[in-house]
């Protein structure tokens, strides 16, 4: 995946201005001489995926993610392991003799989940697995005994409103995709407030599940009671489900002693190498270094994080001094909706005409089949061109759609984007509906499925 981040940005040749893409008649715009100039550019390439996938660059982004997850571990916004994570890494970019490595401030939001557990009073005892959800409410400290109205949509709760006054909703929605079913956990909480509701309870956002439930941030509305909300396990959802079908009375308690801070202090991390011919031309290469805090944030987003790394230690290693600025931003706050993306746009947005092109790895660190880009057709005629470079690990496609949750600032005012994509294998659903196929990127999958709120991802693993 690491040689993704390098050989796109090889050969640079224009400033282009981004659009939504059309045809790949696009391919056939790109001048002969823009051809041989890029493949121009193959020994170069060959140098490059020799040195990450067979010399001694071999394994040493994975090896460097396994020190800093297992020394630092989860990096919630707002937390003390995120300062060291940041602390960390820049000693480290340092370390490599890199350019320009600096802290730029940024406030993000402070959230603490607290001591919490839910359990099924009637018509049994049992333990529900729970995972608060970011920005939640607390409990009272007694906590919340209250009997539970199970939904399978907002359309039966809304339907149902007159039920769900003083209750506990749980929501059992099918998972469809990841783009249409995660507006359950960011405006279940909401939804189930508007109908009288004392809590809600939301099916994991996922098609697979070990009894794990899942986390995320979700959005209250000021004009609506706030209620404490979690996600519950696949499950424990279906069981509930499975009871309350039956015409069975369910009593839970839940607890959770969530609290929110005002905002903390943190740092998106920077490091540059810088260009030979155009300097004040940046090509950006990301990811984000917060994580929730159930898990190491080794994927997600870790790995982005340290690929993009990566791609700069490869230059360095091989003497290589690209025309433009190659620039690293680990991002903060990604979590919470990008907050620590969003304040690095507004800061820099005065030179946008700089910025050529934005990069984001948030989107697992699986096998490489190419890259999502959004961009003019003459710029992504470009961009195939240069995937051709990527033969010999067999990696050339281009996928429409390269935002993400980090970069959709820049690339929503023109500045193109690109984003890794990686396979995924085929779910398959009621009615033997299969919904996405072997081969077929999550990113590409999930931009023709959007929800009403921005992406959220709510595993951390």
């Amino acid at each position: 995946m690491k040689c993704l981040f390098l050989i796109a940005f090889i050969h640079l040749l224009l400033k282009c201005t981004g659009k939504p893409l059309s045809g790949d008649d696009s391919y056939r715009k790109i001048s002969e001489d823009v051809k041989r100039e890029i493949a121009g550019y193959s020994d170069i390439a060959k140098a490059i995926i020799n040195l990450a996938v067979y010399g001694n660059a071999q394994n040493r982004s994975y090896e460097r993610l396994a020190v800093f997850a297992d020394t630092v571990g989860p990096r919630l916004s707002g937390s003390k392991n995120l300062d060291l994570a940041i602390k960390y890494m820049f000693s480290a970019l340092q370390e490599e003799g890199l350019e320009n490595v600096h802290l730029e401030p940024v406030k993000v939001p402070h959230w603490e989940r607290g001591e919490e557990f839910a359990l099924m009073l009637a018509p049994r005892s049992h333990s529900i697995s729970i995972s608060g959800l970011g920005s939640s409410v607390p409990t009272p400290p007694e906590g919340i005994t209250a009997e539970v109205l199970v939904v399978s949509s907002f359309d039966e709760l809304y339907k149902r409103t007159e039920e769900a006054k003083g209750k506990i909703v749980v929501y059992n929605q099918p998972y469809i995709s990841y783009g249409e079913t995660v507006r359950y956990r960011a405006q279940g909480a909401v939804e189930a407030a508007k109908a009288g509701a004392v809590a809600s309870l939301i099916r994991s956002i996922t098609p697979f599940s070990i009894n794990s439930p899942h986390t995320g941030w979700q959005y209250y509305q000021s004009n609506v009671p706030k209620i404490p909300t979690a996600c519950i396990s696949v499950e424990d959802a279906e069981m509930v489900a499975r009871i309350s079908s039956q015409g069975t009375k369910i009593i839970v308690k839940l607890k959770m002693g969530a609290k929110t801070y005002p905002d903390a202090n943190s740092f998106n991390t920077v490091a540059e190498i810088v260009g030979s011919k155009y300097p004040d031309q940046v090509v950006l290469v990301s990811g984000h270094l917060d994580s929730w805090d159930v898990g190491q944030g080794a994927m997600d987003d870790g790995g982005g994080a340290f690929i993009s790394w990566e791609a700069l230690s490869l230059i360095k290693d091989l003497g290589l001094r690209p025309k433009r600025t190659l620039r690293l931003v680990l991002w903060t706050g990604e979590e919470q909706g990008g907050v620590g993306a969003e304040q690095y746009y507004q800061l820099h947005k005065g030179n946008i005409s700089n910025f050529d092109i934005v990069m984001e790895s948030d989107e697992g660190t699986f096998m490489p089949t190419g890259l999502g880009f959004t961009g003019s057709d003459k710029a992504r005629g470009i961009m195939k061109e240069n995937m051709q470079l990527l033969q010999p690990i067999n990696v050339t496609a281009i996928y429409e759609s390269g935002g993400g949750t980090d970069i959709d600032y820049w690339v929503k005012d023109g500045v193109p984007g690109l984003g890794n994509c990686s396979p995924i294998f085929s779910f398959t659903f009621k009615e033997g509906k299969t919904v996405l196929r072997m081969g077929q990127s999550f990113k590409q999958y999930r931009n023709k499925h959007k929800s009403v709120c921005r992406r959220r991802r709510q595993v951390a693993v």
